[in-house]
């Protein structure tokens, strides 16, 4: 499995170069945004890790770029910790967001969330909420009808949620059993991420977003799909 880091610091750069390799990993590097998309145009890395304060091209115009080919996952590794630079870069395409410092265990928990794979199992793959069409067997969410219909881009932890939710239709899920099966036992109180992913579903799915039909918050206990019967 291959990773690119970018990052415009030296130090950081070589750390993590020999402790992921001494992961397994293989490891590509970048000083700046615009060698991080040359190196990822050409490399093609199972994950990328990047830094937002970056020389020539910022992480989120790194971000914006790889997502116009790449749907590989994309981990921000960051000194800042403002809400609002969080939700820039999940906007982006960003999967997930760490604060520099960080601990090493921390990171690789992360690393492993984000290549776990596998498409969500259903007995029906293609389900139906609103004017949202969900394909599982695909992984393709459309919204509209016939011509007008739009293609939803949808990051792959974005998957994993709604993945989550469609399996339990109707059903409470709660805010530990969807980080402990995203992110792993070791995230049961990162709730903060889990509602950021959550507010961008609805962005994507919702026709108003500001007030949820289909993606419910359970209050202190999690969140339900609601899908309409006979759809």
């Amino acid at each position: 499995m291959t990773i690119l880091i970018a990052d415009d610091d030296p130090q950081i750069l070589r750390a993590l170069r020999i402790t992921l390799r001494a992961e397994g990993y293989e490891i590509v590097t970048a000083a700046d945004g615009a060698e991080a998309i040359s190196a990822a145009a050409r490399h093609r890395p199972d994950l990328l890790m990047i830094d937002l304060g970056m020389p020539r091209l910022d992480g989120v115009e790194v971000i914006t770029a790889v997502r116009g080919w790449s749907s590989a996952p994309i981990l921000v590794i960051s000194g800042r910790s403002g809400s609002a630079d969080k939700v820039e870069a999940l906007d982006a395409g960003a999967d997930d967001y760490v604060t520099k410092p960080f601990s090493i265990d921390e990171l690789l928990a992360r690393i492993r969330a984000l290549t776990r794979r596998g498409a969500p199992a259903s007995a029906e793959p293609v389900v139906r909420f609103g004017d949202v069409t969900v394909d599982l067997g695909a992984r393709r969410v459309t919204r509209g009808s016939g011509a007008d219909a739009e293609v939803v881009r949808l990051t792959p932890t974005e998957w994993q949620v709604l993945g989550l939710l469609l399996r339990n239709p109707g059903k409470l899920v709660t805010r530990q059993t969807l980080l402990t099966e995203i992110w792993g036992s070791e995230h049961v109180r990162d709730t903060g991420y889990l509602r950021l992913y959550v507010a961008q579903l609805r962005k994507k799915l919702e026709p108003e977003p500001a007030a949820p039909r289909y993606l419910l918050t359970e209050a202190g206990m999690g969140y339900r799909l609601e899908v309409p019967e006979g759809v």
